[in-house]
């Protein structure tokens, strides 16, 4: 028997892989300007800061630090996190849990969760790193219709009444894909639903922090009165996403189940990332932090707004209030995906929409980044970007 014939789990049926990191494989060239991805930029990220911690933090308690920890987490940093926590819910919340990166807190919820077959209401579009992870679990994705204030909340009952899922999966703030922000007055409509069907709500909020406009709303967790919504929050974009520190705030029960499936998965989440975030937060500095990589990225968000102001007519985007992310509907009849190796061949880059659907479709979609993207570039790329599609609609 050969090694090419070995029978593959079920679950991997269908999973073809993340559409960025294969987009990250065809942009690996000197000079490319990717829009594509969704890392913070590098000015952003603070090395020095990290470093002092990190040498501070091991001389001070390196050999807790450096042997293996709990699965709850790193002591010190629970007692941070929990305050952290409830700031950000703005209630107290029973439990916290922290993880490598939020990524993993959805992963552990769909280990404690789903069973295959299991329903699960998504935005449509969604996240597609955590749309994979659902069908590894061999999920039933079931989207769910949104507007320009996110998640109808007709549909949303609908879909819950019909088709009895497990869990909704839910961006409240600069959504990722579309960058919008889930209406207010939807928030405790959601929390309400959740508890008359019976549905676990994930909400997870890795943007919160990166507002640049308009006024921050209560998460839905804060109208959560029974526990069935766990927040799902993460350092990644406010810190360092190298880090992988993320957290899980909620009812004590399913944080149970969740610590135990992570038991299995990676043991602990790194003593030495939770220890220096600790510090970040016993410091007391990421505000100041989150106001200095703000400002930068709101310039940014700006120059590639006006510049999709004078994209071919029938372009159409979403101006977010915050985030990493613009959304743009490209004329009818144009392709992203199609459009896509042309725009390559013009060193720039982005994420065709149809990945972010659970059944595709909506292939004049895009996502465009500009956290990583300096001034210059956002001004080049858009120009290359604006080329393409005028050429395409000759």
């Amino acid at each position: 028997m050969r090694v090419e014939d070995i029978r593959y789990a079920s679950r991997f049926d269908g999973i073809t892989g993340s559409a960025i990191r294969e987009i990250f494989k065809l942009i690996a060239q000197p000079g490319m300007i990717s829009f594509a991805g969704g890392n913070p930029s590098p000015s952003a990220l603070p090395d020095d800061v990290a470093a002092r911690i990190a040498a501070q933090v091991l001389r001070e308690d390196g050999k807790r630090i450096l042997q293996y920890g709990a699965t709850e987490g790193y002591p010190p940093f629970l007692e941070s996190l929990k305050a952290y926590a409830e700031q950000a819910v703005g209630r107290a919340v029973p439990a916290v849990l922290p993880v490598t990166g939020s990524t993993q807190a959805m992963d552990l919820l769909c280990k404690a969760l789903i069973n295959p077959g299991d329903a699960i209401l998504v935005e449509d579009p969604s996240f597609l790193g955590n749309l994979q992870c659902m069908r590894l679990y061999q999920a039933k994705l079931v989207p769910v219709a949104g507007d320009e204030g996110g998640l109808k909340l007709d549909a949303l009952e609908q879909a819950m009444a019909e088709h009895h899922p497990k869990l909704l999966y839910v961006i409240p703030n600069f959504q990722n894909p579309t960058g919008r922000t889930l209406a207010a007055d939807r928030r405790p409509a959601i929390a309400k639903l959740a508890a008359k069907y019976g549905v676990v709500v994930a909400e997870d909020d890795p943007y919160r922090d990166l507002r640049y406009t308009g006024e921050a709303a209560p998460a839905i967790k804060y109208y959560d009165e029974e526990g069935w919504v766990v927040f799902l929050g993460s350092f990644s974009k406010i810190i360092s996403p190298g880090m992988r520190v993320g957290y899980m705030a909620g009812d004590a029960g399913i944080l149970r189940k969740c610590t135990l499936g992570k038991q299995s998965s990676d043991l602990h989440t790194a003593n030495l990332t939770q220890a220096i975030v600790d510090r970040f937060l016993r410091e007391n500095l990421l505000p100041d932090h989150i106001a200095r990589i703000s400002a930068a990225y709101r310039e940014q968000m700006e120059a590639m707004v006006k510049r999709l102001e004078s994209f071919p007519a029938g372009t159409r985007f979403i101006r977010p209030e915050g985030g990493l992310f613009v959304w743009v509907e490209l004329p009818e009849g144009l392709d992203a995906l199609e459009l896509l190796p042309k725009c390559v061949e013009r060193r720039v880059a982005y994420v065709p929409g149809t990945h972010f659907y659970a059944f595709g479709g909506h292939p004049n979609t895009l996502r465009l980044n500009f956290s990583n993207s300096t001034l210059e570039q956002i001004g080049e790329g858009m120009e290359a970007l604006r080329a393409v599609l005028e050429e395409a609609l000759r």
